[in-house]
């Protein structure tokens, strides 16, 4: 449970760090929009390149950027191996009834694994470079348009950052519980599918009770703040662009033109 990073601040000085979070928002957008755009391996590449130089700049080890693809790998290969037996080809390697791999099936589930590792790592480089509060700031001046429609955008905005927080927060929390559990002499591992779901009923019963308690006091510590949040709260760091924001943006913009440019030219792999 240690290794879950997703929702982890990393705390560095770095280039990616001191950029405006309404802008790191839209270039995850932009990056997951060139992601999905990319319809061969030279495409994946200069999205990896990108977020390679990313990783680079934020100063992020590559062991904690490890740490977050560790925790969707067995949806990763899950996903990899129904489309190997699934995805159907002309060089069928072989066949089985309604199973069968080919060629273009084995290239399919690779460019797919990419894909999901490559979104995954971008979308945790965003919680790694950007506080929790930041994050919060970024996404309520996006959605400042929306108010127009009374749409609570302060408190979404707010509701998200807290559970971005929380995530890290609860799953040591349910190692922890675990660990005791562990040593009343719980077992979690031998068994069925049934009983290895009846056993997690002893962590699910304190985890929600500490995830209870844990919201209680932090709503107790906004109002002894007196927190109201809305358009009359003042805000101790301003957020302005600079001329980081701006190569970013064109950073953005380049690899989507780049991506969609090879989309044309060059064909698909599968």
């Amino acid at each position: 449970m240690k290794d879950v990073s997703f929702g982890q601040y990393y705390p560095v000085d770095s280039f990616v760090h001191r950029l405006d979070p309404r802008l790191k928002i839209v270039f995850l957008i932009a990056y997951i929009v060139a992601i999905f755009l990319a319809t061969n391996f030279y495409g994946l590449a200069a999205c990896a390149a990108v977020l390679l130089l990313i990783i680079l700049l934020a100063r992020i080890p590559f062991g904690k950027v490890l740490r977050a693809v560790r925790g969707v790998a067995f949806l990763v290969l899950f996903t990899a191996a129904l489309n190997v037996l699934f995805y159907s080809g002309e060089t069928v390697y072989w066949e089985w009834g309604i199973f069968c791999v080919s060629f273009e099936g084995v290239i399919f589930s690779v460019f797919l694994a990419l894909r999901l590792v490559l979104l995954v790592v971008c979308s945790s480089m965003l919680t790694y470079t950007t506080t929790p509060v930041s994050l919060t700031d970024g996404v309520e001046s996006l959605l400042t348009p929306l108010k127009w429609i009374r749409l609570p955008v302060h408190e979404l905005a707010l509701v998200m950052s807290i559970a971005l927080r929380f995530i890290p927060i609860l799953m040591d929390e349910t190692s922890r519980i675990k660990n005791a559990q562990m040593a009343r002499g719980a077992d979690f591992e031998s068994g069925g599918l049934v009983k290895k779901v009846k056993a997690t009923v002893p962590i699910l019963v304190p985890l929600l009770l500490s995830a209870f308690r844990r919201a209680d006091e932090l709503g107790d510590a906004m109002d002894a703040r007196c927190y109201t949040g809305g358009k009359h709260r003042t805000k101790y760091k301003k957020l302005r662009f600079t001329w980081r924001d701006l190569l970013a943006f064109l950073l953005g913009a380049a690899l989507i033109a780049g991506v969609v440019l090879m989309k044309i030219y060059l064909p698909a792999p599968y």
